[in-house]
């Protein structure tokens, strides 16, 4: 058996800004003194006239962004998930989304996978924190495939958009003749009747290996990838609950404000069903080896199995 290919999504985030630059000569990549981490270093050797090295000053990066965004430029500002969606909140919100500017931001390293650097760099309360700003579009992609694709859309599309890579290889998942990325829509990655697990970012290959393991046990599971977060593919939500009547959602995220509270929101109004959600619980992450925390905070396989097991009796 063929081993399967992995890769970060901050990776892909760096090689499709790199690849895109030629195409939109507007494109300019800034960056908070972590062009080696976030990756946008390959798109500086390529174009070193458009990418500017803000310093760690991420709150001033935001606003050098949104100047830009006002002339016509397409900048992406870069930097970790805590530093870009946390330290710099008050400039997403007043100064690029609140004038509805065109800026765009890659936010690197988020999660717990994040791993030796410890909690402070840990970011799970990003999407909460992104979903609540009007206007702000939010796209956590879940391999590498579609964090190329997620790059391209975000450019394509007018306004502010935050993008949130991980730091830790995930298996590529979409790499298929007919894949397709759209906006604010969900992708099935499985059919099943008996239970949906809708996932996000990098637990959406785990729920599939999950769903493997729940079908050995007679346990037919329904798969959605929501790369999009905000605006939620509502209708898709609506149906896979219809369909199945028992939702799951994981994400690498905290269980408070990111998919699983999106999409509670939707059903609760529309169609009220029994939820269960898998996430970062009511607590700070910890230093320590990437995979071994993904583990320890139950984002694996076979946790998700176990919980997946329990939820559809």
């Amino acid at each position: 058996m063929s081993e399967v290919k992995k890769i970060a999504t901050r990776e892909s985030y760096g090689n499709a800004l790199a690849e895109l630059g030629a195409e939109f000569e507007n494109l300019v990549v800034l960056d908070a003194d972590l062009a080696a981490a976030t990756k946008t270093g390959v798109f500086k050797k390529a174009f070193p006239d458009r990418h500017i090295d803000c310093g760690i000053a991420e709150c001033n990066m935001m606003g050098i962004a949104a100047g830009l965004a006002a002339t016509g430029k397409i900048p992406f500002a870069s930097s970790f998930a805590m530093f870009a969606a946390g330290r710099a909140f008050e400039q997403v919100r007043n100064s690029i989304a609140y004038p509805k500017l065109n800026v765009k931001i890659g936010a690197t390293h988020a999660g717990i996978s994040v791993g030796e650097d410890g909690a402070t760099h840990q970011c799970n309360e990003d999407i909460a924190l992104m979903r609540t700003i009007p206007g702000m579009v939010v796209i956590n992609p879940s391999d590498d495939v579609e964090a190329k694709a997620a790059v391209r859309a975000a450019i394509e599309h007018e306004g502010p958009v935050y993008l949130r890579f991980g730091r830790l290889a995930v298996p590529v998942i979409n790499e298929k003749p007919d894949y397709k990325f759209e906006l604010g829509k969900g992708v099935v990655l499985r059919e099943g009747k008996d239970v949906t697990i809708i996932a996000t970012g990098l637990p959406v290959s785990e729920c599939l290996a999950a769903a493997d393991k729940l079908a050995a046990e007679g346990i037919d599971a329904k798969v959605i990838n929501i790369h999009t977060i905000k605006p939620l593919d509502e209708e898709l939500v609506l149906a896979a609950a219809k369909e199945t009547g028992k939702v799951v959602t994981v994400e690498e995220h905290s269980v408070i404000g990111g998919l699983g509270s999106a999409v509670c929101d939707v059903l609760s109004e529309k169609c009220p069903t029994k939820v269960m959600k898998i996430g970062i619980e009511d607590t700070f992450g910890e230093s320590g080896p990437a995979v071994e925390l993904v583990k320890k905070y139950g984002l694996d396989a076979d946790s998700i199995y176990a919980k997946v097991k329990e939820f559809a009796k």
